[in-house]
């Protein structure tokens, strides 16, 4: 079958970082671009007039900019977009919620001098041959609105699991949201989650999240006990375990050793660390992503006897993780994101 380049559409108010972003990109066997725009409402045009592939979005462009952009480029077509912005060294909002909407990933522009972008190019390439492989279908406004769970649930005082491991990576701070956003307010278990994301943008993450719940949700701090109905968030400059003191009680610490399938956080770290203090009173959820992190740890999750959810193919912005812990054969069930919370919450009733 014949093969044809990856169009790319590029969304820069600079005239200066349009060209040279078009070099790093046209530079690239296999990769045209096909279009630029300014700003995000001559973004829409260009799109619909091109058709690429991919779009490169940056945030900060006037009166229309990368929010207007994604919102309305989604409303039409669904075409993975990434947020390629300094704004990420500043405020990270925008870019959240920009995901919310449905785009694709981000990176973080170096800010000075533009010719700086050289530094991240190969990373650029990345993100862009991932966009292409991603599940297009899913990059829509359709589904934005995250509607929050404030019930209380009655639940069976015998269940058997005590704590719930989340693991996500690309596509997953909008999974992460949807799932947690779903548990009732009287969550009888603590929930442990490690979303691949650089560490300035934890903080704002957690603060998100903790507007989508009635549940405290909180970056994980060496040395804190862990609490029902509390949802710790691994920061991402290390890799959050759990542990056990003398007397028997779970407590958030971190480990110095290195994880080759993705370090700082490391679900595998995490997840493991789970598995040895819980055993089968664990549930473990892989969510969308790259890679193969985290499969190590369910894998440990299932043989101890804890319970394994993936999140399906269908749903998932890219079907890595989840495939991985698939492929293995060590996950119970696979779930739409639509459903994971809710199914949850019928694990432990």
């Amino acid at each position: 079958m014949e093969r044809r380049d990856i169009k790319v559409v590029i969304v820069e108010d600079s005239g200066l970082m349009r060209l040279i972003l078009s070099d790093i990109v046209n530079s690239e066997v296999g990769m045209t671009v096909v279009g630029t725009a300014e700003n995000g409402k001559d973004a829409v045009d260009v799109v619909l007039k091109e058709k690429p592939d991919v779009v490169l979005m940056d945030m900060i462009m006037g009166e229309y900019d990368g929010i207007y952009g994604v919102k309305n480029i989604l409303k039409k077509v669904s075409v993975p977009i990434i947020i390629l912005s300094a704004i990420g060294h500043t405020n990270l909002e925008p870019v959240l919620e920009a995901l919310n909407l449905g785009a694709f990933d981000y990176i973080t522009k170096p800010i000075e001098n533009k010719a700086k972008i050289r530094l991240i190019e190969a990373k650029i390439i990345e993100k862009i041959r991932l966009a292409v492989q991603s599940n297009s279908k899913l990059f829509t406004t359709s589904n934005a609105e995250i509607k929050v769970n404030s019930n209380l649930h009655t639940f069976d005082n015998t269940n058997k699991y005590k704590v719930l491991v989340i693991g996500a990576s690309t596509g997953g701070p909008t999974a992460v949201e949807r799932v947690i956003s779903k548990l009732p307010s009287n969550l009888p278990i603590p929930v442990l989650v490690a979303q691949h994301m650089p560490s300035n943008f934890i903080p704002s993450f957690v603060k998100r999240i903790n507007g989508l719940t009635p549940l405290n949700v909180k970056v994980g701090e060496k040395g804190e006990m862990l609490k029902a109905g509390t949802i710790y968030v691994a920061p991402g400059d290390s890799n959050m375990i759990i542990e056990k003191n003398a007397v028997g009680i779970p407590f958030i610490d971190f480990t110095t050793m290195k994880y080759t399938e993705f370090n700082n956080p490391s679900i595998n770290a995490l997840m493991l660390s789970v598995n040895e203090v819980y055993g089968e009173k664990t549930i473990g959820i892989i969510l969308t992503g790259m890679g193969k992190d985290g499969a190590n740890g369910m894998e440990s999750i299932y043989k101890s006897g804890g319970y394994t959810i993936g999140q399906d193919k269908e749903t998932s912005v890219v079907y890595g993780m989840p495939k991985e812990v698939a492929e293995r054969g060590v996950i119970h069930k696979a779930v739409s994101i639509y459903e994971i919370g809710g199914f949850i919450v019928s694990c432990l009733s």
